[in-house]
């Protein structure tokens, strides 16, 4: 009876704060005519109405550090005229590659800065020394990078209070752009990790990026050269489009970015949250999710109603996220649960995680990947997790498509990844994939782990456990930074 008591008083005191937390948000977009990012017409496109769909595009999803880093690195090696780098932070010594040519990122850098021009906009850090990283060690990171170099460098403070500057983008020459979850940095874990995620000394790390070319690495570009002069005061050089496609690939670059943060942008852009909204209201048939939080209330809604609400038969939803995210854990353990009630023992809901694994050896692997994939017809990737940070207050950059070969292509090599097994064996119905793969092997882990038993398989099953009212940390996170 006691319990039957707080369950109820739970429920009751969670929904009460996330209602409260969608009406604030709410009303902030409404007072700078940004609503519609909220609730956008049903009009049945998947595309973003704040971003213009180029065509003529070519896009490769990069899967884990192994894949991303050395790409990233061949196209410096490449450079003529320019290199733009944007992120939350950098590590001068940063390895791009792991091998017997192995230099350090400021190294790399600053040979290029000998013959061509390189600018680095880094996020200022944390004003209050409360989480990481500090302002000092920011700086102390900028003086190490440009010591003895050409390498242009300027730390970006124009934030909303206590939150952050988040995106993850390179671009060289204006022909090719990097964008995606991955930071060219060591704070908090080593970003080169392999898709075997074996077992090694650090934290493991799962991780995703996008390289792309054709006219939309010109939105890329602006939007780097908009923040650039306004912190730095100077142009910065905006190339014109490559003249002919580059691939047959439609795509939009999608921003967060937060009002009154700017002149450029002074009613903001909440591109990524009207991506999130549209294409999640309109799946059918499967909902794959990959993030390092999930706890906005606005997206929860969704999912939820879906659930509740199944618009087939077919329709399955599996998100994969870190056992520990760095903080949230309990916001997002408690919209867990929120999913798990709407679900109401269907089995059409699944949460997971992944460890590194090596034989019967396990240890931390951190989900930090930005993934979308609704239905296999549109596809995000880039650095907005799914939180209050990225999807109001933090700057950040997506890449969507509407390309379903490109969407079903990464769906299975990611679920390959996780299943431990090959993209053939993952092509069936997805629902089918889900009932018959991941979840009795997410539940067998799980339940080896509960009793004591070595594990088989690096993917377990994510439980909710948290209980609702515990989303008031979200509201009160919303003043520390996510990483």
């Amino acid at each position: 009876m006691a319990r039957t008591f707080v369950d109820r008083l739970d429920h009751v005191a969670g929904a009460g704060i996330e209602g409260t937390v969608r009406l604030k948000h709410r009303r902030r977009l409404a007072r700078i005519g940004q609503v519609s990012a909220l609730d956008p017409p049903r009009d049945g496109s998947l595309w973003a109405a704040a971003a213009a769909p180029r065509s003529g595009c070519a896009l490769d999803v990069l899967i884990d550090g192994s894949e991303a880093l050395p790409r990233i690195a061949a196209a410096l090696e490449g450079a003529r005229s320019h290199v733009h780098v944007a992120g939350w932070h950098v590590t001068p010594r940063f390895g791009l590659t792991r091998d017997d040519g192995a230099r350090r990122l400021r190294d790399v850098l600053g040979e290029l800065a000998e013959r061509v021009d390189v600018r680095v906009l880094l996020w200022a850090g944390a004003p209050l020394p409360v989480f990481k990283p500090t302002r000092s060690q920011v700086r102390e990171a900028r003086d190490e990078l440009v010591r003895g170099t050409r390498i242009r460098c300027v730390l970006d403070a124009r934030e909303r209070p206590m939150h952050c500057h988040h995106e993850k983008l390179v671009i060289v020459d204006g022909e090719v752009a990097f964008a995606g979850g991955i930071d060219l940095t060591t704070l908090a874990g080593d970003r080169f990790d392999t898709p075997e995620h074996r077992v090694r000394a650090g934290l493991g790390w799962h991780d995703a990026g996008t390289c792309l070319r054709g006219p939309a690495v010109a939105d890329v570009a602006g939007h780097f050269a908009a923040r650039w002069g306004e912190v730095d005061g100077t142009p910065a050089p905006v190339p014109s489009p490559p003249p002919g496609p580059a691939g047959d690939v439609e795509l939009q670059v999608l921003r967060t970015i937060p009002e009154r943060v700017y002149d450029f942008a002074p009613r903001g852009d909440f591109g990524i949250l009207e991506a999130y909204t549209r294409a999640l209201r309109a799946a059918r048939s499967v909902v794959y999710l990959e993030n390092q939080f999930l706890w906005s209330p606005e997206i929860v809604a969704i999912l939820r109603d879906k659930l509740a609400h199944p618009p087939s038969d077919e329709f399955r939803l599996v998100v994969l996220l870190p056992s520990r995210p760095n903080n949230g854990e309990d916001d997002t353990r408690g919209q867990l649960s929120v999913l798990a009630d709407a679900d109401d023992g269907a089995h059409r809901f699944l949460a997971t995680t992944i460890s590194s694994r090596t034989g019967q050896v396990t240890s931390p692997l951190y989900v930090h990947a930005k993934v979308g994939i609704v239905d296999d017809r549109w596809l995000t990737v880039g650095s907005a997790n799914l939180n209050e940070h990225s999807l109001f207050n933090d700057t950040e950059v997506n890449v969507a498509t509407t390309d379903p070969a490109l969407a079903r292509d990464t769906r299975l090599r990611l679920w390959a990844e996780h299943l431990e097994t090959t993209v053939e064996a993952v092509g069936g119905p997805p629902h089918r994939v889900v009932d018959e793969l991941w979840r009795p092997v997410a539940a067998e882990q799980l339940a080896r782990r509960r009793s004591g038993a070595p594990p088989t398989h690096r993917l377990c099953e994510l439980p909710g456990v948290s209980r609702r009212a515990r989303t008031i940390r979200g509201p009160l996170k919303s003043l520390a930074d996510d990483g």
